[in-house]
């Protein structure tokens, strides 16, 4: 029987500094100091002390980061959650208690936006 829902784990008493890259999810319970690229779903477990960037389809988090996040889907901020950075993702779910320093763009049509187009000299 193959579980479709594979996830890695890094444990609280792991210490990581460099990026830590996974095509599937990852429960992170320690300390990461450097990027996390994760093509599954990340879950900062309330022990997780993240320095560094994180990408995922969605992010829940219970611990802290320092850094920014981006999400093809949700970011989740349960009520232990301390997050310092900029958030981008499709939609976002913040708890009572939550403690967010930065900017939030949160669109839940997350078409990129066009380049703006040079249009003709005005003269």
């Amino acid at each position: 029987m193959s579980n479709e829902n594979h996830e890695s784990v890094i444990g609280a008493d792991v210490e990581i500094v460099g990026t830590v890259k996974s095509n599937g999810s990852i429960r992170l319970d320690g300390k990461l100091e450097g990027e996390l690229q994760c093509g599954g779903n990340a879950v900062l477990g309330k022990n997780a002390q993240v320095k560094g960037n994180v990408t995922a389809t969605s992010v829940s988090i219970e611990g802290k980061i320092n850094g920014n996040i981006l999400a093809k889907d949700k970011i989740e901020m349960k009520a232990s959650a301390t997050v310092n950075g900029d958030i981008k993702a499709r939609r976002l779910s913040v708890e009572d208690g939550v403690t967010f320093v930065g900017r939030s763009e949160v669109n839940p049509n997350s078409q990129p936006a066009p380049a703006p187009q040079a249009g003709p000299a005005v003269r």
